[in-house]
């Protein structure tokens, strides 16, 4: 099973989306589509006079800010992604972690920094894995919006990397799960000016080193936290590569930056 996700500039490119989408749909077996839509959200909340503000790579999601991204999320790109899939012939259903409860997450504490509407998951055992298996029993393929709920009524802003991690280490309960992390850098990069400075390898050691290097920083952090702890919890491989890559990745082919423990 592979479970996919995509951000970064390939959501605000109509052409590098398609691209992707097509590869995506002929993925073989059963699959799973989590989205960012970080840019379009800043974007359209500056059009509404709301100023995006981040820290370490996270949203500050204020009340006027949830309400900007589920609209964005949940509604705008989750459909368009999803109607672009159903003309590829993969029948897509676009879910929000609220939508048959399959993501259910509490606020964030407030520790050094207040994230406001933030929403963590407890863990893989949280999720609502019989009702993902539902739907890829009848042939469709999910695709989750960063979004889940506090089954309090309110809906919580999620980092998309965390999302896909969690799922799929749940999923890696029934499956052999292969995550990939797709955006529009080749990998993770040794020089962010360098697009060909693709770093191969990452294990544990290693990314402490980058990091305290200054290499690694912002939102790869997550992404690379989060690569980390689907190994720990299962997943049998985690890959960090361009969207247009994945394809040869699947075929058996070295693309991006392959993360390890060791």
């Amino acid at each position: 099973m592979f479970v996919v996700k995509i951000g970064g500039n390939i959501l605000d490119s109509p052409e590098r989306l398609q691209a992707f989408l097509v590869d995506f749909a002929q993925l073989p077996g059963p699959k799973l589509l989590v989205h960012g839509g970080g840019k379009i959200a800043s974007a359209f909340g500056q059009r509404l006079g709301i100023t995006p503000r981040m820290v370490e790579g996270r949203r500050i999601t204020d009340a006027e800010t949830l309400e900007l991204v589920t609209m964005v999320y949940g509604g705008l790109v989750n459909k368009q992604v999803v109607a672009k899939l159903q003309a590829l012939g993969c029948n897509a259903i676009g879910l929000t972690g609220a939508d048959a409860n399959i993501i259910p997450a509490h606020l964030r504490p407030v520790r050094t920094i207040d994230y406001g509407f933030a929403g963590d998951v407890e863990g893989p055992e949280t999720i609502n894995v019989q009702a993902l298996e539902a739907f890829f029993q009848v042939g469709l393929t999910p695709v989750v919006a960063p979004l889940t709920h506090d089954t309090q009524g309110s809906m919580l802003n999620t980092n998309a990397d965390t999302i896909a991690s969690v799922l799929a280490t749940a999923l890696a309960q029934n499956h052999s799960v292969q995550l990939i992390y797709c955006f529009e850098k080749k990998g993770v990069l040794q020089n962010a000016e360098d697009e060909d400075s693709v770093i191969p390898h990452i294990n544990a050691e290693k990314y402490q080193a980058l990091k305290e290097d200054g290499v690694v920083n912002a939102g790869m952090v997550p992404k690379l936290d989060n690569a980390f702890a689907a190994l720990q919890q299962g997943v049998q491989a985690v890959q960090i590569c361009d969207a247009a890559a994945i394809k040869q990745l699947v075929e058996g082919n070295n693309a991006g930056t392959l993360i390890t423990f060791s």
